[in-house]
């Protein structure tokens, strides 16, 4: 089979996997090739068991067109969600089911020189115990923070490395392509392919987390600027609370409105006496402590509430700067934050009617994504599959490659 065959049925298979069900003429479509080149394609991925007829489209008044899909156990993905603290490891077949129990381990980047080697051997070992094939996997995503050059396959804030960058490095241990990227543009990517941004031209998705990033959807298309580094949101300054971010300037956005911020004023207040029903929370388990302060706003606990609201207002705050400057038409609240919910709402929507020029943000709509804390793993995926019809540059995975389909 030739490379350019094999590029077209990948292009068929990427396609199937965004849209779930799709006819005949409606993959021709996508692809810019004839009815007769995409169903001889099409026949070709049925008898290799990796397409399947589902059904049939909805009438339209005439013959209704035969639908075909993916099957979901063909070949699968290995996703990498990382943030500044823990990172989470999960295969997902072409349905995005995840396959066997995600594993995940504390991995501090800020304090360990030798994350990239963690991550390398845990990756390792993680591919090793699901006991597939190894014909069978597509590729490895990996979201993560920090400012990440997805072309040299290197990020400039954490996990350092050699000559060979992160990808380079952690395809030569594990034999298989590898794609990274900012952990914020991949959230942003899994609501613009799967999530509430999905077929919106305009739309900004904000990863709330231990910092504030940004995802920006222009034109139908993820916007990352001129050097790849766009939606650093944390970082606008709003405040002059002489607070030192993590970046090392005073004022950001995170520094008021941050996940591990809010945790640090939640044990702060219950030390002043605040009445709650939080308990034992500790910045040495912050996740569980982040964990256990939103569970207990959802359920109505007035600290957990006060502390949500004031940290959505300000996010609001910054919004409104986005919806001057962008003029979107959603705002997708992701994330890990997003387990709160519809506590954010309120605040930044009167943040909103504050701030922002009413005629500006009269046709803003503001939802909190389905996908959640989910968001970054469904996008470390997708960037696999966004990538599946590009030629590999890889030498070593390029045989493989070429025999999957």
């Amino acid at each position: 089979m030739s490379d350019r065959q094999t590029q077209y049925k990948r292009s068929l298979i990427k396609h199937l996997y965004f849209n779930k069900e799709l006819s005949c003429a409606e993959l021709s479509l996508l692809t810019e090739k004839s009815l007769p080149h995409t169903s001889k394609a099409l026949f070709d991925l049925i008898e290799k068991g990796a397409v399947k007829e589902s059904g049939f489209a909805n009438s339209t008044g005439g013959r209704r067109a035969q639908v075909y899909s993916i099957n979901p156990d063909y070949m699968y993905v290995v996703s990498v969600a990382m943030d500044q603290y823990v990172t989470r490891f999960s295969i997902l077949d072409m349905h995005n089911r995840p396959v066997g129990e995600e594993y995940k381990i504390s991995l501090n980047l800020n304090a360990n020189a030798n994350s990239l080697v963690v991550l390398g051997e845990e990756l390792k070992d993680f591919i090793s115990r699901s006991g597939l094939a190894r014909d069978a996997i597509a590729g490895i995503g990996i979201g993560m923070p920090g400012f990440v050059d997805t072309t040299k396959g290197i990020n400039h804030s954490f996990l350092q490395c050699g000559r060979e960058g992160i990808t380079g490095y952690l395809e030569t241990l594990t034999g298989f392509r590898v794609l990274i990227d900012n952990d914020s543009s991949l959230i942003a990517l899994a609501e613009c392919r799967l999530g509430a941004a999905r077929n919106r031209q305009n739309a900004m998705v904000i990863n709330i987390g231990w910092g504030i990033g940004l995802g920006m959807i222009l034109e139908g298309r993820l916007f990352r600027g001129q050097n790849g580094f766009a939606g650093e949101f944390s970082h606008i300054p709003l405040f002059t609370n002489n607070k030192i971010c993590n970046c090392g300037k005073m004022g950001c956005l995170e520094t008021e409105t941050s996940l591990s911020v809010i945790a640090e004023k939640a044990i702060q207040g219950i030390a002043k006496g605040r009445t709650t029903v939080l308990k034992g929370l500790s910045l040495e388990n912050l996740e569980e402590a982040v964990n256990n302060i939103i569970r207990a706003g959802v359920h109505g606990d007035k600290y957990a509430v006060e502390l949500l609201s004031e940290a959505a207002y300000h996010i609001g705050r910054g919004v409104a700067i986005l919806v001057h400057v962008l003029n979107p038409g959603l705002v997708v609240l992701s994330g890990r934050g997003a387990m709160a919910g519809r506590l954010w709402m309120a605040p930044i929507q009167q943040a909103l009617n504050e701030h922002c020029i009413p005629k500006i943000a009269e046709n803003v709509e503001i939802s909190v994504s389905s996908l959640g804390y989910q968001a970054e793993r469904l996008g470390a995926a997708a960037l696999v599959m966004e990538h599946l019809d590009q030629k590999m540059m890889s030498r070593k995975t390029d045989k493989r490659d070429i025999e999957l389909i």
